[in-house]
C-alpha cells in the first residue's frame, strides 16, 4: 500500500510539474528571462516536462507494480513482473525524455536506427545477458528459491536480474560438503545460452545420492546390506517412500522407463583390497548432507556392534 500511495503521489506531482510547464511556455513573464544570451523559458520548460515524464513514469510504475503483486502470491513470479514492468517502464522512460530533450520524434528513431548497430557491436556480452535473461523468464531453467548449478557455480537462486543471476554459493572452494558457504556468486544471464544449467529442485525436489562404505572380504556381506537397507529405512521411513511415489508420477510423464524401488538399495563393488557398499537413497537436495552423515553414523554404530561378522580393511591403502 505504501509504494502504491507513493505512485499516486507522483503522478500527481507528474500532473503538477506539466501544468507548471504550460505556465512557463505560455507566459510572457517569462520570455525575457535570460543569463547572457541563454533563454530561460525553454531551458525551465524542457526541465519541468522531463521531471514530470520521469515522475509519471516512476508513479505508473509503483501502481501497477504494486497492483500486480498484490494479485501474484507466487515469488518468482512476482520478480518476473517486476523485471518486465522495469524493463518496460524504463524503456518508456528514456524515449521520453529523448522525445522532451530533441523535441523531434522522427529524429530520435532514425537517430536510433543509426547508431543501432554500433550499440549491438559494443554491447555485445550485455544484450547476450539480456537475451539469457528473456530466455530464463520464457523457459523457466530456473527461478528464485531454486539449487542450481550454472557452470562451475553452484547454490539457491536468490535474485534473477536482467543481465545477472544470484546465487547463495553451495559448496565451491571453501566448504567440501553440498553446505552454504556464505558467498554470493554472481553468475552473468549470457551463460545460460552457453553452458549446462543444472536444477535441483524445479521439477522434483529429491535426489538421489550415496553413502559408500568399505569393509573387508571376510565381511558377512548379505548381513552387512540388510544392516544398511534397515538403518537407510529407519531413518528416512515414509519419506523416501512418498518421494519416490512423486519420482514414479514424474517419469509416468515422460517416454523415460526406469524400474524404481520404493526403499533403500545397497550396490557391491569389488575393490582390490576391500568390498565397497554403496546405499543409495533417495532425499530432499537440501538435506542430502544431513542424511548422509546419520546413514554414516547409524551404519557404523551397527556395524561395530557385530565385529564377528563386519570386517573392515587394515590396509594403508584405503
Amino acid at each position: 500500500m505504501v509504494r502504491r500511495s507513493v505512485g499516486y503521489l507522483a503522478l500527481v506531482a507528474a500532473v503538477a510539474l506539466l501544468v507548471v510547464a504550460g505556465v512557463v511556455r505560455s507566459a510572457a513573464v517569462f520570455a525575457d528571462l535570460a543569463v547572457g544570451s541563454w533563454q530561460l523559458r525553454p531551458v525551465l520548460t524542457q526541465g519541468l516536462l522531463t521531471t514530470a515524464v520521469l515522475a509519471a513514469v516512476a508513479g505508473a510504475y509503483l501502481v501497477v507494480e504494486s497492483v500486480l503483486a498484490a494479485r501474484v502470491s507466487n515469488k518468482r513470479r512476482t520478480q518476473d513482473v517486476r523485471n518486465v514492468l522495469r524493463l518496460g517502464f524504463g524503456i518508456i522512460a528514456v524515449a521520453g525524455v529523448a522525445g522532451v530533450l530533441t523535441a523531434q520524434w522522427v529524429g530520435l528513431l532514425f537517430s536510433l536506427g543509426i547508431v543501432g548497430f554500433a550499440i549491438t557491436f559494443a554491447l555485445q556480452q550485455p544484450l547476450l545477458s539480456l537475451v539469457g535473461w528473456l530466455y530464463i523468464v520464457s523457459k523457466r531453467p530456473y527461478g528464485v528459491g531454486d539449487r542450481v548449478e550454472i557452470g562451475d557455480s553452484r547454490g539457491d537462486v536468490i535474485e534473477v536480474g536482467f543481465l545477472t543471476t544470484t546465487l547463495w554459493e553451495v559448496g565451491g572452494r571453501l566448504v567440501t560438503s553440498g553446505q552454504p558457504s556464505g558467498r554470493v556468486v554472481t553468475v552473468p544471464n549470457a551463460e545460460v545460452l552457453s553452458t549446462q544449467v543444472v536444477n535441483d529442485t524445479t521439477l522434483f525436489e529429491y535426489v538421489w545420492s550415496e553413502v559408500s562404505i568399505q569393509v573387508a572380504y571376510e565381511t558377512d556381506l548379505e548381513f552387512a546390506r540388510e544392516t544398511m537397507i534397515e538403518e537407510a529405512t529407519a531413518h528416512l521411513g515414509d519419506e523416501m517412500r512418498r518421494g519416490v511415489q512423486t519420482y514414479r508420477s514424474h517419469l509416468d510423464r515422460t517416454a523415460v522407463d526406469l524400474d524404481v524401488r520404493e526403499g533403500p538399495t545397497v550396490n557391491v563393488v569389488q575393490r582390490e583390497s576391500w568390498v565397497e557398499l554403496r546405499l543409495r537413497f533417495l532425499s530432499p537436495s537440501r538435506r542430502v548432507t544431513r542424511n548422509r552423515n546419520a546413514l554414516y553414523e547409524r551404519i557404523l554404530a551397527r556395524f561395530n556392534e557385530e565385529p564377528d561378522r563386519v570386517k573392515f580393511p587394515v590396509s594403508r591403502h584405503r
